[in-house]
Order: structure tokens, then sequence, then C-alpha cells
């Protein structure tokens, strides 16, 4: 069994794996697709990185068991109990589905892989099914280490069968004719690429879609439509979690009167991504009062770092140790206004203090090299696993530079992660 990780790959091997031509093929399987890859390469410069990250089997593994654990978690009554209560109303009743691309965000450190966020509406997996497609070999030992752990020929019939299951789920074997893709100006999205994506993936499998800006829906006659259209299901990229913003009525009561099946719904975004739950996801002695087994308390325990809530009350305290932890909104989204304590300023402490935030002991993230300018330099990474009820279906990872993930690095962006073989050490 193997018991530690070989980090070769990622701290000396600074090769360039991606193929841009064969990303463009991926990227542009379609006529309608044309110009896609181009219009990434200028508008969003940072989204791929050209290098790869490498992964042990054993993290592989262990991401997986925190992933299966978490789910274990909520299931628990007396977890759900406490999560939904401080959430609002029309999120307490589960609708049914599972809801897909649930993102779990993992740090790789020596004492394993550490749980720092869970987020719905992940974004990004068929945009990283087109990247890890596109690489090539550029040496032998990348080339021995070009395993991925998901099978890249058959994830996109999975991917639709995570949506199909979620309609059924809801309405039984009624046909699920269309799809709505929704976010608040879609076009302006950074992921707009990927909605596209996403449009053509569903109609290749016999169902409409269309991408539709959330304030363009009308709640009427008991369904949601869309340009005079019937919507079936929405796959909702947005984040106003709770559709609490004026412009999200008609998705509102459609979803709270049921006539709309919602992926990912309020419900999920309770239960797993409200920052707050980590304090008791965390917390040994918190999930043995909430009635979590043994073996899943003990799981969990070294895979994700203690995360308090901040208050008044342990201002002092928190603000001595600081520089040990990272600050996030309990609603937070994409690394916005999240802080590292150590750069924190008194102005932006009074503010954290005055809204809702947690304080997380900081896991530090791994590193890659990558050449810049023929300049080695080490970026930051993390490890996105997308996951449905409780499996993952894929593996990314971010390169960045600075306090979070941010698609502006030079050399950053997305990357594929691939399954290096153990490296033995020599006799």
């Amino acid at each position: 069994m193997m018991t530690r990780y070989d980090n070769s790959l990622n701290g000396a091997c600074a090769c360039c794996t991606l193929d841009p031509d064969r990303l463009r093929a991926q990227l542009e399987s379609e006529a309608s697709l044309a110009g896609l890859a181009a219009e990434i390469g200028r508008t969003r410069p940072h989204m791929f990185s050209s290098t790869a990250v490498f992964i042990s089997q054993l993290q592989l593994e262990r991401m997986a068991a925190i992933v299966a654990a978490v789910e274990n978690v909520v299931s628990v009554p007396g977890y759900r109990a406490a999560v939904l209560e401080r959430a609002p109303a029309m999120a307490r009743t589960d609708p049914g589905p599972r809801s897909v691309f649930m993102g779990f965000d993992f740090h790789l450190g020596p004492q394993g892989p550490q749980l720092i966020e869970i987020n719905t509406n992940a974004g990004g997996p068929l945009l990283n099914v087109a990247l890890a497609r596109a690489q090539q070999v550029c040496c032998a030992e990348v080339g021995n280490a070009l395993c991925s752990p998901t099978d890249l020929l058959q994830i996109e019939e999975v991917f639709v069968e995570s949506f199909r299951h979620d309609w059924r789920l809801q309405r039984g074997d009624s046909l699920l004719s269309r799809i709505a893709i929704v976010d608040d100006d879609p076009p302006a999205q950074f992921l707009y690429p990927e909605f596209q994506l996403f449009r053509r993936l569903f109609r290749s499998h016999g169902i409409e879609a269309v991408i539709a800006d959330a304030a363009a829906l009308e709640w009427r006659d008991g369904s949601l439509w869309h340009a005079g259209l019937k919507i079936d299901l929405v796959y909702n990229r947005l984040v106003d979690f709770y559709l609490e913003a004026p412009q999200h009525a008609a998705l509102r009561d459609a979803y709270v009167a049921g006539a709309v099946v919602l992926t990912p719904h309020p419900h999920a975004h309770a239960l797993y991504a409200d920052k707050r739950n980590l304090t008791l996801l965390s917390d040994p002695v918190r999930l043995a009062e909430l009635g979590v087994a043994p073996e899943v308390r003990l799981g969990l325990k070294p895979g994700i770092p203690a995360t308090v809530s901040v208050s008044a009350e342990q201002s002092e305290e928190l603000w001595s140790r600081r520089r040990q932890l990272f600050f996030k909104p309990a609603r937070g989204y994409g690394s916005k206004a999240a802080y590292r304590g150590d750069k924190l300023t008194r102005r932006v402490w009074a503010e954290i203090l005055a809204a809702d935030y947690v304080a997380q002991e900081i896991a530090p993230a791994s590193e890659r090299l990558v050449l810049l300018d023929d300049a080695p330099t080490d970026l930051k990474f993390d490890i996105r696993a997308f996951a449905y009820d409780g499996s993952i279906q894929l593996l990314a990872a971010r390169l960045y530079a600075g306090q979070t993930t941010n698609f502006r690095t030079p050399g950053g962006g997305f990357a594929p992660v691939f399954i290096a073989p153990l490296q033995e050490p020599e006799a």
C-alpha cells in the first residue's frame, strides 16, 4: 500500500503538455462553436494553463473518502436540522434532486488532502474535459504519468446522466424536453464559453437547451417560460444561492411551487456550501453531538482545517493569531471578499466583524513549477473535485499566484489532473 506522495513531477518538471490544436478541436467540436478557442484566447488568456498537475493514487482515494464522509454527515438528521435552522425558509424543503457539479476544493499537504471549502454550481467541468483530452506527452517521465482518474471517453455521458437522474428524482419517468442554462447576463460571465459547450452537449443527447438570463424568465400559468418556450429543468449557474434578488423572482416562484426542476438548488447550498457548515464538519465533538458515527468523524478530522465562526466575543483571540487563519464570508463564492489573516488591515478587520465570516486554519497550497518567459516559476494550485451524489466525477487543478485562485496569473488557470506512479526510493 502506498504511504507517501512523490512530488518530483510537480516540483521539478516544467514541461508544457497542452496541445493547442487538440484543444481547439475539442472546444469546436461542431460548426456552431467555430471560433470559440480563439475567443477564449483573446478575452480569457489565463483560463487554461499549458501544463498538468500530478497527484498520487493515495491522494485520490483520500479525497474520495472525504467527499463520501461529507455525504454521510449530510444524511444525518441532527446535522441537517442544525444547518437548515439558519437557512431561509425556501431552502429548508428538499425538492429531491441531488444537485449537479458539487465542487469540493482541496489543498494538498504532507498530512494529506485538506478540504478547504464546498461549492454548489462549481464551474469548469466541460472546459476541463476538453483540456484533459488535449494533452500530449512531452517527456518520458510525463508519458508514464498521463493516467487520468476519469474515463475521458465516457465522462460526458456521465454528466448528462446526472441531469437526467436529478430530473427523475423529482419528475419520475416523464420526458425531459428542455433545459435552460441560467445566469445573470450570461455572455458577460467568465465561464460563458462553458455554457455554450453545455448547450451543445444537451442538444447532442436529444434535449433542447437554451442559455437564458434569469431576468428574462417568466412565471405564468403554472410553468416557467423563456422566450415563449416552457422550461423543464434549469441548470443553475447563479451565485444568488437563495434566489433573493428581484430579477430572480420568476425562477424563485417556479422553484417554490415545484414547477421547475432546479439543479443545483438552494436546499443543497444550505446543506453543503454555506461556509458556516465547515465549523461543524471540522469539529468532531460537535459532530458527535449531532449523531455522526465515530468512523465518519475519524475520517473527517485530518481532512478539514479547523474552522470557527467569527464573532465579537472572539475578536481579540482571532486577531492575535490572524496570521494562521484565512477569513471567508459565510455565503462567499469565487474567493470574493476572502482574506489571508497576514494581509488584514484594521479597516478590513472591522468590516469582517460587522459581517458574517468564518475563520479557517490555513492549509498551505501545493506548488507547480512552470516556465514563464523561459524562467522557472512556482505557482500555487488547488484541486477541485466535481462530485455528484457523494462520488467524484472529475478532478481539475487551478494554478495561480496570490492569495486565491484568480484566472489572472500568466501560466495559470485550469490544468488537468493525472495520477503519477509512486517513485520508490533508491536503495
